[in-house]
């Protein structure tokens, strides 16, 4: 078979290999000789559109004879070449298809990039496009906040302070007109593109639909500019911190007005990272916090969610009362589950450091750590039951753990299989925690306080020790602000070192300061049986629900 024969037959049937098949299906991108017309509609899965081939437009005219159409396409040179070309030596080793082939493989191409692009890239772009707005509300909420603290100190200081006073204001004014040009020049910035992406997206279904050979054979893909996403910019607002008049050193001792910044983040195709910067300096509470994903789950009442620790920060473990481990994201898909080593019911989950799943057996008296799918034994005791755990920032991982002989409770710190600490009595001797198993879920701060909500009915309250072991307060609620008893529950401390704790008698959260100072509750997310607590490295909380198994994604920060 000579050069030109061959590049005629390299286009066949695609069922029984046909060459020079005359029909071809426009929606699966199929040729088909005529007696498998027949078949290939027997699939009714699509809607097929069969049409006779003829109906392309004609092959592409060689570049280097004009009196030649291309057939094939050559793989190396990464162009469309005719059977002249291929006769010559310019060509000689190199591997070649048929043109249509290159066309399938184009389609196929705009058809991933078209899906990417209306999928990923375009609402990524739309999301980030939509918070501009909330960052200048909540912009513009803060300068209104600054105002009036501005202004009521000056009520105090009267007329001997007024032109201090209306600097500081101008110097808040001007910081806001700063931001406002950085948040209309990215706003604007989204906008460009996303009109792009647009065009883009329309100019491929143009493209998909085409029958031009040459358009679409000349196709080369943009998506890698666009998945590239522009700098997101996060400001630190500032805030202003009144001093008790001075009249000596007036102006000095009026206040100060913290000095504002704006980082700019390099955002990528993958946005969110385990392990990303965590470090949120003196950022605000939100007055109203918000519901920003609803998680569902395959628990529910008779299978409670009991524990949830995040991995990155759209991913969360969670357990319930089977002897599963589960991995779910943010838009409730499960993306992995993993059998206990030995099919009893984990009793807590804690993430390490290093994206690790830890997990206490309560009835086997185990704590165990998952490496990829395999799961390693790393501490097994006698006499005592494991319970709760959390990772700290050294990587090491404390235990809450009962002996039902003695009635005791105590906190474990271990690195690997090492005991390094045990705290279990204050300093008169007195026992820390309440007795045996009852729910004491654990945390660390970044002070490196040891924290434990204590459930137990005689106790109800948040234990906080230092590094060492030693008592430093104990929360059991805010005065005659509740309901119902305090009932703390789940606990997590954030990027501000407060802590968060769960109170399932009221249907709220607490948080307070590192001091155990009340701060606020959430109590405007409609919480239902809120029970354990974990926080992703932006600060945002996830509160799993007992009984609904539902988790909530929620922003109280701003």
């Amino acid at each position: 078979m000579d050069r030109r024969s061959w590049a005629q037959d390299v286009l066949r049937c695609r069922l029984c290999e046909t060459p020079g098949p005359p029909m071809y299906c426009e929606i699966c991108h199929t040729h088909l000789c005529k007696a498998c017309v027949g078949e290939h509609l027997s699939d009714e899965s699509k809607d097929h559109k069969v049409v006779p081939f003829k109906k392309w437009a004609p092959n592409p005219k060689c570049l280097k004879h004009s009196t030649q159409l291309c057939d094939l396409h050559c793989k190396q040179c990464d162009i469309p070449i005719c059977v002249e070309c291929v006769s010559s030596d310019e060509h000689l080793g190199h591997k070649m298809v048929g043109i249509l082939k290159i066309v399938e493989e184009k389609k196929e191409a705009l058809q991933r990039d078209l899906q990417e692009l209306e999928n990923t890239i375009y609402p990524k772009y739309r999301e980030m496009a939509s918070n501009i707005p909330v960052q200048r509300a909540d912009l513009s909420k803060n300068s209104l906040k600054l105002t009036a603290a501005i202004e009521k100190h000056g009520e105090y200081l009267h007329r001997e302070i007024d032109t201090a006073i209306e600097k500081f204001k101008s110097n808040a004014k001007e910081m806001d007109s700063k931001h406002l040009v950085v948040l209309d020049k990215q706003e604007n910035e989204f906008k460009r593109r996303i009109s792009e992406i647009e065009q883009r997206i329309a100019d491929l279904n143009e493209l998909l639909n085409s029958n031009d050979i040459s358009l679409v054979s000349a196709y080369n893909s943009r998506n890698a500019e666009f998945r590239k996403l522009p700098p997101t910019f996060t400001v630190s607002l500032p805030r202003f911190t009144p001093q008790m008049i001075n009249r000596e050193q007036i102006y000095q001792q009026i206040g100060s007005l913290s000095a504002s910044s704006i980082k700019t983040k390099e955002q990528g195709y993958a946005l969110d990272y385990p392990g990303a910067d965590s470090s949120f300096p003196d950022r605000p509470l939100i007055d109203v916090p918000r519901i920003i994903t609803d998680i569902t789950t395959e628990y529910g009442e008779t299978n409670n969610l009991r524990s949830v620790s995040c991995l990155g920060d759209d991913e969360v473990w969670t357990c319930g009362y089977d002897n599963m481990l589960r991995l779910y994201n943010v838009h409730s898909k499960l993306v992995k589950s993993i059998q206990t080593k030995s099919r009893n019911m984990p009793y807590d989950i804690a993430v390490t450091q290093s994206g690790e799943l830890v997990y206490t057996d309560a009835n086997d008296g185990t704590v165990n750590i998952v490496k990829n799918t395999k799961i390693q034994t790393v501490v097994k005791l006698r006499g005592w039951r494991p319970t709760y755990v959390c990772s700290t920032s050294d990587d090491d991982f404390l235990v809450v753990m009962a002996k039902y002989s003695s009635n005791h409770t105590k906190v474990v710190r271990y690195s690997g299989s090492t005991e390094k600490q045990s705290i279990e009595f204050d300093d008169k001797g007195q026992p820390l925690y309440s007795p045996q198993d009852h729910t004491k879920f654990i945390c660390e701060n970044k002070n490196q306080d040891i924290c434990v909500a204590d459930s137990y009915t005689d106790t109800r309250a948040v234990v906080v020790v230092n590094q060492a072991g030693k008592l430093r307060f104990t929360y059991t609620g805010p005065s005659s602000t509740t309901k119902e008893p305090f009932g703390p529950v789940g606990i997590i401390t954030d990027s501000q070192s407060r802590i968060l704790t769960s109170d399932i008698n009221n249907q709220c959260i607490h948080i307070l300061d590192q001091d155990g100072q009340f701060l606020c509750f959430i109590d405007s997310c409609h919480l239902k049986y809120p029970w354990d607590l974990c926080v992703n490295t932006r600060d945002n909380l996830f509160v799993a629900e007992r009984y609904t198994g539902k988790m909530k994604k929620i922003q109280y920060y701003i």
